[in-house]
């Protein structure tokens, strides 16, 4: 009942989200019934069905990843301060974050049904027109129900199972023991201590003039007083600046009290260690495509490359896809070498801070884009393998990495938003925030896109020959 109220009360952009996951979720369910049809058309071709269900795992993927993205911008499963009072935690923010999606799959799946059902001419009944829809939609054959309703419930399922695994609670990361007090030769048990940073002796000073009982400070005040110079040089060998005066305050005054549920997320490590296993994987997708594509030869229009290729171009896809981060990151390093202006500075930090959130959609935009570029050089415009079937799969994963992409660009500008209302209070004008975006789009285009000119000649060289 509460993710049924979260979604009624929810933004129209939330919903316009939450309804391109139905889209997706009912293109995918139409495919993979129609792989059942092709199965239940042509029992002597266990192969080819097969491998047009084989298929329909690209339009999966894409889809569990949009559902990701689009549950990962829900501003009504935000942590918030205070939920946990009521009963809200993160756990069950993450429970209700995956029952919406998948309520937002099932329906898209109940659309796919409905549609199958209305063209193969159960609903209306008048059969099909057309050899394609006549092997696609098994025209006059009863549909297995359990086949049906496995192959229906597979995308809700995947895409509320990845939510449940990327909004999962995590631990935060127990705080270092201290180490006890070091003794013996330099210490021998005392590295494990921290170091004081700048501003320590200010900061314990107030801490000691904290702790000191009024009655004992007056006291020291007046011996001052009466003693002379000397003893006010004692007492005060280091005078604080103003700067530390305020600093001094601000550390003496009691803290609030914490809430244990924050109010934002907990920002992502910037970790890079992916781009190599990236750039390996991404090796061994083209190494895999280029040997099945030398081994079977060119594949003739109105016929799907075979499972091979099917592998090397997974494989290629899931390297272009982990290598995507760390190559923004390095986009956002690139940008402030040789002495980086306001501009270039403010562009490179907030690649660097957003490599995790946005590297990964783009590098499976990449991944498409090369895709589509091989699809057109091979067949050379005569038409996909599966015709109609074949261009709604390729809109569908196109579509999907795109709207993907856009709504981590949304995230990101969400996860910032704080520093840019601080940049605006500091004086910044907004056509420097313009002008950084805009420097930022240049840049990762200026890079991925020579990436993914190469990586598709390099897929498509064996396979046109």
């Amino acid at each position: 009942m509460l993710a049924l109220r979260l979604t009624r009360t929810a933004h129209l952009a939330v919903h316009l989200r939450r309804l391109l996951v139905a889209v997706a979720s009912a293109g995918t369910g139409f495919l993979l019934l129609c792989a059942l049809g092709h199965a239940l058309s042509h029992p002597d071709a266990p192969g080819a069905s097969a491998l047009r269900l084989a298929w329909c795992a690209a339009p999966l993927t894409a889809a569990v990843h949009l559902a990701v993205a689009v549950a990962r911008t829900d501003p009504g499963t935000r942590p918030r301060s205070g939920l946990s009072a009521i009963g809200l935690g993160p756990g069950r923010l993450m429970a209700v974050s995956a029952t919406t999606t998948a309520l937002s799959a099932a329906l898209g799946s109940v659309a796919a049904l409905l549609a199958f059902l209305y063209l193969r001419g159960s609903l209306t009944g008048r059969p099909p027109s057309g050899r394609v829809a006549a092997d696609a939609l098994a025209v006059g054959q009863s549909l297995p129900a359990p086949a049906v309703l496995t192959l229906l419930v597979l995308a809700p399922a995947l895409a509320s199972a990845a939510v449940a695994h990327t909004l999962r609670p995590r631990d935060p990361r127990p705080a270092a023991t201290p180490a006890p007090r070091g003794y013996g030769r330099f210490g021998a048990y005392g590295w494990g201590k921290a170091r004081e940073t700048f501003g320590a002796y200010g900061r314990y000073g107030a801490r000691t003039a904290a702790a000191v009982p009024a009655d004992s400070r007056a006291a020291e005040a007046a011996q001052v007083g009466a003693g002379g110079a000397l003893q006010t040089q004692a007492s005060n060998t280091h005078p604080s600046a103003p700067a530390d005066v305020a600093t001094q305050t601000l550390d003496a005054a009691p803290p609030p009290p914490a809430d244990t549920t924050p109010d934002t997320p907990t920002p992502r490590p910037q970790n890079t260690t992916a781009l190599p296993w990236g750039i390996a994987i991404l090796t061994a997708g083209l190494t895999v495509e280029t040997y099945t594509g030398n081994a079977a030869g060119a594949p003739t229009p109105g016929t799907a490359p075979s499972a091979g290729v099917l592998i090397g171009w997974a494989l290629t896809a899931l390297g272009l896809a982990l290598a995507g981060p760390g190559l923004t990151h390095l986009c956002g390093r690139l940008l402030q070498a040789a002495r980086p202006g306001a501009l270039r500075l403010l562009a490179g930090r907030v690649l660097m801070e957003e490599s995790q959130r946005v590297g990964r959609p783009l590098g499976v935009v990449a991944a498409v884009a090369a895709a589509a570029y091989v699809t057109t050089t091979v067949y050379d415009g005569d038409g996909p393998a599966f015709g109609p079937l074949s261009t709604l799969g390729a809109l569908l994963v196109a579509g999907c990495t795109v709207a993907t992409l856009l709504t981590a660009a949304v995230e990101a500008r969400h996860a910032r938003a704080d520093t840019t209302d601080a940049l605006l209070r500091l004086g910044a004008p907004p056509a420097t925030l313009r002008a950084a975006a805009a420097v930022r789009a240049a840049v990762l285009l200026a890079l991925f896109g020579p990436l993914v000119l190469i990586v598709a000649v390099l897929a498509a060289l064996p396979l046109d020959h």
